[in-house]
């Protein structure tokens, strides 16, 4: 097990109305004037705002409102954030969405606080040294971005998807009421619950020894995710299976997890790249590219990707061939993601990829070249190409 160091200075508030409280908690927190930042074209959030600005003014908060995230979020959109935020004198985000209204929100929070251009901290020119208070009002359970320090944007100049952590951008409390997840549509459900699978494993596969107790974390989030998505999808209101999904997002994106060990994250380099290129939902770019990771890196770790099979999928355990195991295990993981409606291909996506795109994402994985990604097994660019051409 690696040395350490965990904190977690987000408040959780979980449970149902817990919404209504959102203009005292950010009272107690010194907010006087807010920016509401929320996503584009889900009129079911339109009853959530009018509940959030009646709190604001009941506490004599004053605010401004900043819409349009669409997934993927856009730096322009951010930088309209910052332009309103410093017209407006705000001295605190409330992000109401999903991860990608969060991850803006984020965004907006570093370009209040630190001076020249926010894309900077992107692509690693700059490391931020503060943000603004930012508070969460969570719609959909996925990213885990609520109380995480990551925030994942899109420069539509070139549609690069880079991300920035930082400990400054943690919300200061997150309000998480599970009924709140119940208009979703099946599709962003299992999105967003795909996502919390797949940062789960992020950090099972490692090839640090002697983490039992995060291995142990790790399955349980998984297996979470696998028996209560089909009862959310079956019964969309079924408000045990969505806070499990809920509380289950948070605690696998916390930094909890990662606790000991060293995750490889080559999965959401590889998709980032993907999504930044043709917009397509995280969660399903994540499903689309998994299988041909995996089985293009199970063979650094045979005997991992067999516990992995036989602890989370439930497979046999072969002990005169663990590689059998191991395939099964990618198999089962498929065709969970099948079951739940993810793909498990690129061209499930609607995407026609050619030689030509694979060579550009590529590059802009690699930066051309210049880095490698991944911890489990070290991909170079000729790697990350060999996936894409199998994920196709």
């Amino acid at each position: 097990m690696l040395n350490f160091r965990y904190s977690l200075p987000t408040q959780i508030i979980f449970g149902k109305d817990t919404q209504l409280s959102v203009g005292e908690e950010i009272k107690k927190r010194g907010g006087t004037r807010v920016l509401v930042h929320f996503g584009s074209g889900n009129q079911w959030v339109l009853p959530l705002l009018n509940q959030t600005y009646k709190s604001l003014e009941e506490t004599g908060i004053s605010y401004v409102s900043v819409g349009g995230v669409v997934p993927n979020p856009r730096l322009s959109l951010i930088q309209k954030g910052i332009q309103i935020g410093k017209a407006e004198n705000v001295d605190f985000i409330l992000a109401v969405g999903g991860g990608s209204v969060i991850d803006s929100a984020k965004g907006i929070g570093y370009g209040l606080v630190n001076e020249g251009n926010v894309w900077d901290f992107y692509i690693r020119k700059r490391k931020p040294q503060g943000c603004l208070p930012i508070g969460v009002v969570l719609t959909l359970a996925g990213t885990g971005s609520e109380t995480s320090d990551g925030s994942v944007i899109t420069n539509e100049d070139g549609w690069l998807k880079r991300d920035v952590g930082s400990n400054f951008a943690r919300p200061s409390f997150a309000i998480m009421n599970p009924e709140l997840t119940y208009s979703l549509p099946n599709y962003q459900t299992a999105c967003g619950a795909s996502d919390i699978i797949i940062h789960a494993m992020e950090r099972y596969f490692t090839q640090v020894e002697n983490v039992e107790l995060s291995d142990r974390l790790c399955e349980s989030v998984m297996k979470t995710i696998i028996h209560h998505l089909p009862i959310s999808l079956r019964e969309p209101k079924n408000y045990n299976s969505r806070a499990e999904i809920m509380w289950t997002a948070t605690v696998c994106h916390n930094g909890l997890l990662t606790c000991g060990r060293k995750g490889d994250w080559a999965s959401h380099n590889i998709e980032h790249e993907l999504g930044g290129m043709f917009d397509v939902a995280h969660g399903a770019g994540l499903c689309a590219i998994w299988g041909s990771w995996a089985r293009y890196c199970y063979s650094a770790n045979i005997m991992r990707f067999a516990q992995f099979a036989v602890n989370v999928m439930g497979c046999t355990m072969d002990f005169q061939n663990p590689e059998t195991t191991a395939l099964e295990g990618i198999n089962a993981v498929e065709n969970f993601f099948k079951s739940v409606g993810m793909p498990t291909s690129i061209k499930e996506l609607g995407i026609d990829l050619k030689a030509t795109d694979i060579e550009v994402l590529a590059d802009k994985c690699s930066d051309y070249g210049n880095r490698t990604i991944g911890a489990f097994k070290i991909l170079s660019r000729d790697d990350i190409k060999a996936i894409y051409t199998m994920a196709k």
